[in-house]
């Protein structure tokens, strides 16, 4: 028992320390790169803050960062509850084959569709420089449409049935009946697809090129590569920086860990 629990400190330790040491680093006076400085000398401020807000603009780029993981989940959540129910509860010819070609599509990385993409949306749409632009590659997400698609077929058929005897359309049923009792999943889709668009450098960094419309993660980049040099203290602004990025990421599991972990639909079943 006493190394199990040892065990699960030391694991603890090593995952914290890295956010622990980026904390402290983003408020260090003088930039100290060594191990040495984890250990605060008492020369914490909030000047790298005010550094790193000068120069890209921490409230706008967080705007920008928003919008963009919001519009992604909205769409996560519309489209993924749609195709979730219509492959687990509609029967129509090549239901199969649409499944499959959807788990097909979790393997092809994006970066190898990166081209493609950019010339369609840029090119033929006219959508660079625009929200709309950097939302549309991920607004549909196999792996959301696969999480309500396994959440959909545990529902009991007979919920369906008796919604259908009483004349209720299947937008009906899907908003009535499916909806209410996978709340679960509605929470796991909004977590696993917060992560991806809020840390997406790639595509961003390609569509938009003013930087009033660029997210945290790309304007950080910007700032690397052009304001660093000239900073008193880059590493602690570009620390800052990523505590930034990382904060609301770090919030939201904090606050909705217990209930991401909930799985039970059970309820909605009675007798």
């Amino acid at each position: 028992m006493k190394l199990r629990f040892v065990g699960l400190l030391v694991g603890a330790f090593v995952f914290l320390f890295p956010f622990y040491y980026m904390l402290i680093g983003s408020l260090q006076e003088e930039p100290d790169p060594s191990i040495a400085g984890a250990v605060p000398a008492g020369n914490l401020t909030l000047h790298n803050y005010s550094e790193i807000d000068k120069a890209i603009h921490l409230a706008r780029s967080l705007i920008n960062s928003g919008i963009f993981t919001g519009g992604v989940i909205l769409g996560t959540l519309v489209f993924g509850v749609l195709a979730g129910y219509a492959l687990a509860r509609l029967q129509f010819r090549g239901r199969g084959f649409v499944f499959n070609l959807m788990l097909l599509i979790q393997v092809v990385p994006f970066q190898l569709l990166t081209i493609p993409l950019y010339v369609m949306i840029v090119r033929s749409y006219g959508l660079a420089d625009s929200y709309l632009g950097m939302i549309l590659p991920f607004a549909i997400n196999s792996t959301a449409v696969f999480v309500f698609r396994q959440y959909f077929l545990q529902l009991p058929q007979e919920l369906f049935d008796a919604a259908r005897i009483d004349g209720a359309s299947e937008l009906s049923i899907l908003w009535r009946v499916a909806v209410p009792l996978v709340k679960p999943a509605l929470l796991t889709g909004v977590l696993l697809t917060f992560i991806g668009p809020w840390n997406e450098f790639l595509w961003p960094f390609l569509i938009t090129k003013q930087q009033d419309l660029q997210p945290l993660a790309v304007s950080l980049s910007n700032y690397l590569t052009t304001v660093s040099a000239r900073a008193a203290n880059p590493f602690g602004a570009v620390l800052a920086g990523a505590c930034v990025l990382a904060a609301p990421a770090v919030t939201l599991f904090l606050i909705f860990q217990r209930r991401f972990i909930s799985t039970n639909i059970s309820s909605g079943v009675k007798g």
